[in-house]
């Protein structure tokens, strides 16, 4: 393996350990960070095509991530279980149904679907009480 091989490949795990920091410290704060920061970044600074980003993303939400910020909510007082596992059994469903609508569309159709659901929330949550 040539040295520009393995520094590319050690810059990509940077990046990938960066990202994964912010995305869990804004998930964490906020409750965001899969698909609006890991998305965007493995697409535009890694060269995954949408599809793969996106199953990349889901594939890590697969790992127990937020077990020990979900754990901070709980000893504070801030989780509602009856109401994480209502949505969660909904999400199930909702996860798979779109995840076969998303694959067969072309990447320029759901790069702009996600980003104007990102613009939208966005400005909502901006310009909107």
């Amino acid at each position: 393996m040539s040295d520009l091989h393995k520094s590319k490949n050690m810059n990509e795990i940077i990046i990938l350990l960066l990202v994964g920091l912010v995305a869990g410290l804004l998930s964490g704060m906020v409750g965001i960070g899969g698909g609006i920061i890991i998305v965007p970044v493995l697409v535009y600074f890694l060269g995954f095509t949408q599809h793969q980003a996106q199953g990349t993303t889901l594939f890590m939400f697969l790992l127990p991530i937020g077990v020990l910020g979900v754990f901070n909510y709980y000893k504070a007082g801030h989780v509602d279980w009856k109401t994480a596992c209502i949505m969660a059994t909904t999400f199930i469903i909702g996860s798979y149904f779109g995840s076969k609508f998303a694959i067969k569309l072309d990447q320029t159709t759901i790069k702009k679907i996600f980003g104007v659901i990102i613009i939208l929330l966005g400005a909502k949550m901006v310009f909107w009480k």
